[in-house]
């Protein structure tokens, strides 16, 4: 990677984004099994959407006119097709630039006979931005983004002014943008930054966090972490 695409890819960073500058991004982070990229190779075509110069149309992506929910950063997407399954009166769109984590979940969904569910792999923000029409999300899940927990390192949490501003445009009046960490000073951080913010409004009775509803399944790292007693921190904050 030259010079200059370095830095290009660290400006980046430092403003919270996902970052795909180059396709080996992607595989560097772990390779394909054979029955993953037998998913993507079978299902792809039916459930994937890609980047691409127009608004998606969500009536039209699936055949209804359901509520939409979108997640950034679905993992192995274990969890994305638990909520889509136990919902099927709403849409699911998860983004994930973790292509072994698309295959995974492809797989997965194929499996369990998921129809609510179309899944991206591409960078969140270019996403936002180019496809997702404003007002056209009910709800936006972030659960368990990279923490950047070095101080130094706090300016490329994604939860930043900017990003939040851009969720607000894509999520319809009274849509909900719901955050989970496992890090407490990252909990902080998202309160700080959300209840800054004019146009959102905190759904916690006690005005920080929130139980975790029951609509956000519990995984098994969580359940570790419980037994370990590490805190899990919820955040829910509505669109005015």
């Amino acid at each position: 990677m030259s010079e200059q695409s370095k830095e290009r890819l660290e400006q980046a960073k430092e403003k919270g984004r996902f970052i795909r500058e180059v396709k080996s991004f992607v595989t560097r982070q772990g390779r394909l099994t054979k029955g993953q990229q037998a998913a993507i190779d079978e299902f792809w075509p039916s459930f994937g959407l890609q980047h691409q110069a127009q608004m998606y149309q969500w009536s039209e992506i699936f055949g209804n006119d359901n509520p939409v929910v979108l997640e950034i950063g679905f993992g192995m997407g274990a969890s994305l097709i638990e909520m889509a399954m136990a919902a099927p009166d709403k849409n699911f769109v998860g983004i994930e630039v973790h292509l072994p984590g698309v295959g995974a979940c492809l797989k997965d969904a194929s499996g369990k006979g998921v129809k609510n569910l179309r899944l991206i792999n591409h960078d969140a923000v270019e996403i936002l931005k180019d496809c997702v029409a404003d007002n056209s999300l009910s709800t936006v899940q972030l659960f368990f983004p990279d923490p950047w927990h070095k101080k130094r390192h706090h300016k490329r949490r994604i939860v930043q002014t900017e990003f939040v501003q851009l969720l607000a445009q894509k999520l319809k009046t009274g849509g909900v943008f719901h955050m989970a960490t496992d890090w407490q000073n990252y909990a902080e951080h998202m309160l700080e930054v959300m209840t800054a913010q004019q146009n959102y409004k905190n759904q916690s009775p006690t005005g920080d966090y929130m139980p975790r509803p029951e609509h956000r399944p519990l995984t098994k790292f969580e359940q570790r972490g419980h037994r370990l007693g590490h805190g899990v921190w919820d955040l829910m904050f509505e669109k005015k």
